[in-house]
């Protein structure tokens, strides 16, 4: 809106934040026009999603139904000595675990190469190169390294309830290259190699998205969070009524850091609120004690995609 617009009450009339802009606008453009490609998540990091914010903790563990994630921080050899690596948290992880992800469906290959630098790597994720900010290049190489060094565990109960444990560590190798004047701190991987367990339960079990919902939804982990798992979730609904999902239930999934539930309740639909915007055709209704999930179509339509999803299915 133009500057000093007035609105009907004669009230100066305030910007709209600049992620609001970008939602609106993703939404606009995803009702009724597929996306040209689509992008990749594995099926149960659409249920358990990593940490949001940072934490002093060494293991992080997130349970939903059928499926757990166990993560723990782990190490890089750098500049000659081993270096402690913190649990990887925020939007960067997410967005770089699909992106390797999608190119690992698309080429069917676990060598996923990352770009000849940071840059080129940041450029392809749409994430601001700017520094000194959340945003910014420094802090999101943190959070490849911290992703790199993790160690990723699935746990699983089939519905015959037959447990199984998936070592899936997602990067098995790390290759790292410095600037040929010997900057250490440019040291930046060009290429990353899958595991060899994640690429085979990826493969069968990955969920698409639409790449226009998360560049929109790229500044919150929690929004990205909300969106990957309606993406699953809602197309799986075979209840002409729906299913509902208790707010119990969601904090256990979304918010085990929240003490105080009402916290998580007022985060939690700031966040749906925006993956609605970017998922028109998703059907959710807000019901007494939680919200009601209705029977939706995936964001992006089943004739694009081949395959099928074979891990069980966390909720019934």
């Amino acid at each position: 809106m133009a500057s000093g617009e007035l609105d009907l009450f004669g009230q100066p009339v305030k910007p709209m934040p600049s992620t609001v802009r970008r939602m609106v606008k993703a939404g606009d453009e995803i009702l009724g026009n597929p996306p040209d490609q689509a992008d990749f998540l594995h099926l149960v990091l659409c249920q358990v999603g990593m940490p949001r914010s940072a934490t002093k903790e060494r293991i992080f563990v997130r349970e939903n139904g059928f499926v757990s994630l166990r993560l723990e921080a782990g190490g890089l050899w750098l500049k000659g000595r081993w270096v402690d690596q913190p649990l990887p948290y925020g939007p960067k992880p997410r967005l770089t675990m699909i992106h390797v992800s999608t190119e690992a469906v698309k080429t069917k290959s676990r060598i996923v190469e990352i770009g000849r630098s940071q840059r080129e790597f940041l450029r392809w994720l749409g994430i601001n190169q700017s520094g000194g900010s959340e945003g910014g290049s420094t802090l999101f190489k943190k959070q490849i390294q911290a992703l790199a060094a993790c160690r990723l565990s699935l746990g699983m109960t089939s519905e015959r309830g037959k447990d199984m444990t998936l070592d899936a560590k997602p990067f098995r190798r790390f290759e790292a290259w410095s600037s040929p004047d010997g900057d250490q701190q440019a040291m930046w991987p060009g290429v990353l190699e899958l595991s060899q367990d994640f690429f085979e339960t990826l493969n069968g079990n990955a969920v698409p998205l639409d790449p226009r919902a998360l560049a929109a939804l790229s500044h919150s982990a929690l929004a990205l969070d909300v969106y990957s798992w309606l993406a699953h979730r809602l197309c799986r609904i075979t209840r002409p009524s729906g299913v509902k999902v208790s707010w119990e239930n969601m904090r256990d999934q979304f918010g085990q850091e929240y003490s105080n539930p009402k916290d998580f309740k007022k985060e939690f639909i700031k966040a749906l609120r925006s993956a609605l915007a970017v998922y028109p055709d998703a059907g959710v209704e807000d019901t007494p004690g939680g919200l009601l999930l209705h029977p939706s179509p995936p964001p992006i339509p089943k004739t694009m995609i081949r395959g099928r999803r074979s891990l069980p299915d966390s909720e019934k």
